[in-house]
């Protein structure tokens, strides 16, 4: 049966990395209908704030499959990236990013078999994009977690390990300061972990998390995380084992799943055919096995490993006489179709199963609610003494009484050893 995938260009080298990629994936023979689309900086400038026209949403919500390129959100056109959008119009909750190390590719971590899943919440968090100016010299941003968003996550993370047979999962939080928010990731996690007996489950603390990955990366498998955690956590990744262009992504929801590369446009080398495809090619891999393409992915990606031991790359991973343009290479790794490649573990890989929770409104339930306290926010030149006193003075006669005054999370009044 034909598959209906709606296909995005984007922006500048977009064209020619994405064109490269549905070749060699038609090469495979797969039956795939390219459903074309736009989104993007052409999208913007023709007054469109989304960045997204109607007639791709449209695309999307029947086809529930995507595979994109790079999108570009121009100054001065647009609030927001047409890529924010789409994932959260389609609540695209999981983020996963592979992080393995190529063969052929020289960085210091060569020879280290670096093979680590990254997954990254994706919807909540700092990312939300929730903030205001609460006086004109200080910004407040809210870092919204819910349990719900923490249990998919985690329970997601563990499936990802049940597919592709991988034996751990660690949780990257910073619960130690964060205790509510983050703690909750904590928490929900280790709640998870005992309904996966057979994977082994580990917190770390984010922090150590990514000195850890610097020292001893082949320590990790799968790494689940916040949303600003793993994104930071998932570049860290990608600069150990190359750099963006080897770095493929996938965002995936209840029914829907996009697949993208993570770097940009890199406008600067539009239109040049020098650019290496294989972040937006591996995405394209994730998306076969998504659809239970399995042969297909399997030929694409071991035919890539092929190409890069034989030495074939292109200008912008090694800027010398022996680099090939992006057709060239697009060509080299289709004549390698049926290679095989020691570089990367064989695996069993099996579709991902998406968690599936209760949809009711009220996912925490509470038998008891009391209201312990009320924040007030003022701002004053005023000296804090004499603002406590005030203040005091002004709840004299009602049922409270002023607790504390706190700035940036200190508690400045009543005053601490004579501080």
């Amino acid at each position: 049966m034909s598959t209906t995938v709606t296909l995005i260009y984007g922006d500048g080298i977009g064209k020619e990395v994405v064109g490269a990629t549905r070749k060699i994936i038609d090469a495979t023979g797969v039956d795939i209908n390219w459903e074309v689309c736009e989104a993007g900086a052409e999208v913007f400038k023709r007054g469109i704030a989304s960045g997204v026209p109607e007639e791709t949403l449209d695309s999307i919500k029947r086809t529930r499959l995507v595979l994109k390129g790079p999108l570009e959100t121009p100054v001065g056109f647009g609030e927001k990236s047409a890529n924010v959008t789409l994932r959260k119009l389609f609540e695209t909750y999981a983020n996963i990013r592979p992080v393995r190390e190529f063969p052929g590719i020289d960085t210091p971590y060569k020879g280290r078999n670096i093979d680590i899943m990254i997954v990254r919440e994706n919807v909540e968090d700092l990312y939300a994009g929730i903030e205001h100016m609460q006086t004109p010299g200080v910004a407040q941003t809210l870092k919204l977690i819910t349990r719900k968003g923490c249990e998919k996550i985690c329970t997601f993370a563990f499936e990802v390990a049940l597919a592709e047979g991988r034996k751990t999962v660690h949780c990257a939080t910073k619960a130690n300061i964060m205790k509510f928010s983050e703690g909750m990731m904590k928490r929900a996690f280790e709640d998870v972990a005992k309904k996966y007996p057979s994977i082994e489950a580990k917190h770390i603390i984010v922090d150590n998390c990514a000195h850890q990955m610097v020292r001893t990366p082949e320590a990790f498998d799968v790494i689940v995380t916040t949303n600003m955690n793993g994104d930071i956590l998932s570049d860290l990744g990608s600069g150990l084992v190359g750099g963006l262009g080897f770095a493929p992504g996938a965002n995936l929801g209840t029914g829907i799943a996009m697949f993208e590369a993570v770097h940009g446009s890199a406008p600067l080398f539009a239109g040049k055919n020098v650019i290496n495809p294989i972040a937006v090619l591996l995405s394209g891999v994730m998306m076969l096995r998504h659809i239970g393409e399995f042969e297909a992915a399997q030929t694409i990606e071991q035919a890539v490993l092929a190409t890069l031991e034989d030495g074939v790359y292109t200008e912008d991973v090694r800027k010398d006489a022996g680099a090939v343009s992006t057709t060239d290479f697009t060509d080299a790794i289709i004549e390698r179709f049926g290679r095989t490649s020691d570089a990367w573990p064989k695996r069993d890989y099996k579709k991902i199963k998406l968690p599936e929770l209760s949809n009711e409104r009220a996912y925490v339930k509470t038998k008891i609610r009391k209201t312990v306290g009320l924040d007030v926010f003022l701002e004053t030149t005023q000296d804090v003494d004499k603002l406590g006193a005030d203040l005091e003075g002004i709840v004299a006669d009602m049922p409270l009484h002023l607790k504390m005054i706190g700035s940036r999370g200190v508690k400045v009044f009543p005053s601490v050893g004579g501080l």
